[in-house]
């Protein structure tokens, strides 16, 4: 059937809560599922114990004490029951539709990579599996209330044993690592399929405390920047945007002009530099210049109405 294998943050507080409902909601996929979770983190033993987890204690981890990416692969593919195995991130829920769309690429190629974007969503408390109608909460709730990310933000990879060989020592909970993998199937020729069309998986929002630097640290420590680094090294990272491939409720399509993709992103970057050079050189120049003015008529940001107000980014891709 399936092995999933992951790591985790210690299981305490929020994160405690999101993550035992992300490894319960894939134990519920199917009798056969295989669960792998990777590290000695706080109640990590427990939790395999009490759901009948494969329990991987060791990993390898950088000279800052940030698990490997390589590691976990290479160990994950070596030991896994299951031929077909996904890495996912331990915060993220599951329902059929995701068993559903993998049986489905998996009777189209013999080799392939699966991917898809996910939908933030608000989930402060444990989920109640034993009510048969969990499944269509969650996903009513994600699709009303939460955000579907856009391409960057790459969360599962479902594929074949044997994808991926010769991983670089690239860290878990930094940037980078999971543009690299899409990369590396392109290198392999393996197709890349977008299976957002149809999967809903949904990301319960947490914060970032795990980094002194919050989520900044995360895009801009030594380590992310280490990552795009190696990333880049031998190969063109790549997001769900380049997939070739998607998964639509009838079909597997030719995604159409997926091949212009790299030329997409770099119209973003430098239309993403002009509007940053307009806001410097231009834009903030005048707020300074008129803020006696605009405070002297009541034209500050406070008298605005939250209504009308944008919503604060979460980082620098909202």
């Amino acid at each position: 059937m399936l092995t999933f294998f992951t790591t985790a943050k210690p299981f305490r507080g929020h994160e405690g809560i999101i993550q035992r409902n992300a490894l319960k909601s894939w134990a519920l996929l199917h009798p056969d599922v295989e669960i792998i979770l990777f590290g000695e983190d706080e109640g990590a033993a427990e939790i395999c114990h009490e759901l009948g987890l494969r329990h991987e204690p060791q990993t390898m981890r950088s000279a800052s004490g940030t698990k490997r990416l390589d590691y976990i692969f290479g160990r994950a593919q070596e030991v896994a029951r299951h031929d077909i195995l996904c890495y996912i991130n331990c915060d993220i829920v599951l329902t059929r539709e995701f068993l559903e769309a993998l049986r489905r690429v998996h009777s189209w190629r013999e080799q392939f990579l699966g991917v898809g974007r996910r939908w933030d969503t608000d989930i402060p408390e444990e989920i109640d599996f034993s009510w048969t109608g969990w499944e269509s909460e969650v996903l009513t709730r994600a699709r009303t209330e939460g955000c579907q990310r856009f391409y960057h933000n790459i969360d599962y990879f479902f594929f074949v044993r044997g994808l991926y060989a010769d991983v670089p020592p690239l860290v878990i909970g930094r940037v980078g690592w999971d543009h690299w993998l899409i990369g590396k199937a392109y290198a392999n020729g393996a197709p890349v399929v977008d299976v957002s069309e149809v999967v809903c998986a949904v990301h319960q929002n947490h914060d970032y405390g795990y980094h002194p630097q919050g989520i900044s640290g995360v895009w801009h420590d030594a380590e992310a920047q280490e990552n795009w680094n190696l990333a880049r090294r031998g190969q063109r990272p790549r997001t769900i945007e380049d997939a070739q491939w998607r998964l639509t409720p009838t079909s597997i399509q030719t995604k159409p002009l997926h091949w212009l993709t790299p030329v997409k992103r770099r119209m973003r970057e430098i239309a993403q530099q002009v509007a940053g050079a307009v806001r410097t050189t231009l834009w903030h120049p005048i707020l300074s210049a008129t803020r006696p003015v605009r405070r002297a008529l009541g034209l500050t940001q406070a008298a605005i109405p939250s209504a009308l107000r944008s919503k604060k980014r979460r980082h620098w891709m909202d």
